[in-house]
C-alpha cells in the first residue's frame, strides 16, 4: 500500500467540492427568488391591462345606455370612478374612491373634443358636443406608484 506524498489532500478536495456545491445552491435560490418576484410583477401588469380594458368597455356601456344622462352630465377633466350597480346591472360613475381587490384604483376622465373646419379632431376649433375623449387609468403600489392609462374618443353614435 502506497501512501500519498501530501497528507490531507482528500480533505481539501472535499472542502472545495462542498464550497462549489454551496455556491451553486445559493445562485440557484437567488435566480428562483428573482423569477418569482418578476412573475408577481407581471401578474399585476396583466391584471391592470384587463382592468383598463374593462374600464373602457364600462364607459362605452354608459355611453350606449344614455349619452345625455351618463356622459354629457359629467364634468370635463374630473376623475371619476366606476361602480357596478348590481340592482340595475349597469355601470355608473362616482366620485368616491374605491379599490379593486384592495390593490388597484381605476378612474376615468372626460375631455372636450374640438374639430377644425375639415371636421378633423384638433386642439382648437369648434367644440363637438357629441364627442368626448375618455382616458381610463389604473394605478397600484409596486415599488412606488405605477399608473397605466389608455385614451379613446367616444361619440354619441346612438343619439341618446
Amino acid at each position: 500500500m502506497r501512501k500519498s506524498p501530501i497528507k490531507g489532500i482528500g480533505l481539501i478536495e472535499v472542502i472545495i467540492a462542498s464550497s462549489i456545491i454551496a455556491i451553486g445552491f445559493v445562485v440557484i435560490m437567488q435566480a428562483y427568488t428573482i423569477a418569482v418576484k418578476n412573475s408577481f410583477s407581471n401578474l399585476k401588469k396583466i391584471q391592470a391591462a384587463m382592468l383598463l380594458e374593462e374600464g373602457e368597455e364600462a364607459v362605452r356601456g354608459m355611453r350606449d345606455s344614455s349619452w345625455t344622462n351618463k356622459i354629457k352630465t359629467l364634468s370635463s377633466n374630473t376623475n371619476y370612478y366606476l361602480f357596478f350597480d348590481n340592482i340595475f346591472l349597469s355601470w355608473t360613475s362616482t366620485t368616491t374612491l374605491s379599490y379593486i381587490d384592495g390593490t388597484y384604483v381605476r378612474s376615468f376622465s372626460l375631455s372636450d373634443v374640438y374639430r377644425d373646419s375639415q371636421n378633423n379632431i384638433s386642439s382648437g376649433g369648434t367644440l363637438d358636443q357629441n364627442a368626448k375623449k375618455v382616458t381610463v387609468s389604473v394605478s397600484w403600489q409596486d415599488n412606488g406608484t405605477t399608473t397605466k392609462s389608455i385614451s379613446t374618443i367616444f361619440t354619441n353614435i346612438l343619439n341618446n
